[in-house]
């Protein structure tokens, strides 16, 4: 074997001293060159992350799932930040890993609340370790990295899953104890009956309610949250027991009877992150104003509504029923704007913002519309000439303009394009 050809003392990533002593992976990890080292693993590390993603779902049944969503987005870091977190900390013994703890903790709560076992988590990690000891000792053997170092290597890798089982164990059991409680547990059972798009009768809720002392109102807002992974703390308890919470789902939210009423205490508690509120509704309807907020928070990461830390749909119920249908939306903006399709990026853009500022002043009137574009009157004159020659009659049928700026207004949610 290579690895027996191999010199131990010219090995450039040979331990720097005996790992006997060493009581952590990091430890050992602290004592291998990382300039050599990581040298041999960063150009597999990314057929290393795909081969331990697919095995993983292969061996374990429970994750045998397309990899997409809240699910996808999941096992696909967690992998990712297993393999790097070693390549990067090489040589580090005393590297900060506390962000690594907060995720792999935050993963064990996941599985707690998504109905998996700790076993298909644990199985999990232990197939990832053995894809990664194959690549590694494949690799090694191949480059002439010696025994001992391979197996200083090895030692390290399997004292690292036994960390981080032992890291996601405890963010599982934490998610347990704190379902054990009968309250807290029934009212989670109870945030998630209301958002269900199937919802129970008003008895079974009003029974609920009840035995979760949650004071059942008729109407609730939903807020929803922006993902994050520093999103796990408790609610401020100021917000008070008539609100729902589920921070541990992969679209985290709250119920409340009157959102308005703790926006400054929403934006405290979650600041940073993006929070919607959406409609007040009946509360068997909560549902509906989930679905909203969800979207508002879709539309803002895509630019379509504005960029604000709190987003109230009431703000924005024309962008939201604009764009509830993707697929009709994009067959009027195809229709509406095809005869935009032969100009330029730049054209298309000058002549969207135009005809959307003429299409919302009654009269046309060209120094409105210039004051609100910050161009020359002249300059309106012209384009709206061009677009007269593009659109003819379309500009003066009521039905057409409707669907003009409909197709405009979804674009980046003020007409324009974005260039690309």
């Amino acid at each position: 074997m290579a690895a027996e050809r191999s010199q131990p003392s010219e090995d450039p990533a040979t331990p720097r001293a005996s790992a006997v002593h060493a009581t952590t992976a990091q430890d050992i990890y602290g004592q291998i060159d990382p300039d050599q080292f990581a040298r041999h693993i960063r150009p597999i590390a990314r057929r290393m992350v795909k081969d331990m993603i697919n095995e993983i779902r292969v061996g374990v049944p429970e994750y045998d799932l397309p990899l997409e969503g809240e699910f996808g987005k999941t096992i696909v870091t967690s992998v990712e930040k297993a393999v790097h977190q070693v390549i990067d900390n090489l040589g580090k013994p005393d590297a900060d890993r506390s962000e690594w703890d907060e995720w792999f903790r935050h993963v064990g709560r996941t599985q707690f609340y998504s109905g998996w076992s700790m076993d298909a988590m644990q199985s999990a990690i232990r197939i990832g370790a053995q894809v990664a000891w194959r690549h590694l000792r494949v690799s090694g053997e191949s480059l002439g990295v010696s025994a001992d170092t391979l197996f200083t290597f090895a030692d390290a890798l399997f004292k690292y899953t036994d960390e981080l089982a032992a890291v996601a164990i405890s963010g599982f059991t934490e998610a347990r104890a704190r379902s054990s409680n009968t309250i807290e547990r029934r009212r989670l059972e109870l945030h998630r009956l209301l958002l269900s798009e199937d919802p129970a009768t008003h008895q079974a809720i009003a029974e609920l309610a009840r035995a979760t002392d949650w004071p059942l109102p008729e109407h609730v807002g939903v807020v929803a949250l922006e993902h994050g992974t520093r999103q796990f703390a408790l609610p401020d308890p100021e917000l008070g027991r008539d609100t729902l919470v589920d921070l541990e789902s992969g679209s985290p939210s709250l119920i409340m009877p009157d959102p308005e009423r703790h926006v400054s205490l929403l934006e405290a508690q979650f600041g940073g992150r993006t929070v919607a509120i959406g409609p007040i509704v009946p509360v068997r309807q909560a549902h509906r104003s989930f679905t909203c907020a969800r979207r508002a928070l879709e539309l803002a990461a895509r630019g379509v509504l504005p960029a604000e830390h709190v987003i109230r749909c009431t703000d924005h119920l024309a962008s939201l029923v604009i764009n509830a249908d993707e697929f009709l939306l994009d067959r009027i903006t195809e229709h509406a704007l095809a005869p935009l399709d032969s100009l330029t990026v730049k054209q298309r853009a000058r002549l969207s913002r135009t005809l959307l500022a003429w299409l919302g002043v009654n009269d046309g009137c060209v120094n409105d519309i210039a004051g609100q574009l910050g161009v020359h009157p002249q300059t309106v004159r012209y384009r709206m000439g061009r677009l007269r020659e593009l659109f003819g009659d379309r500009l003066d049928d009521p039905e057409q303009r409707l669907w003009l700026e409909m197709a405009l207004r979804c674009r980046t949610g003020d007409g324009t394009e974005t260039p690309g």
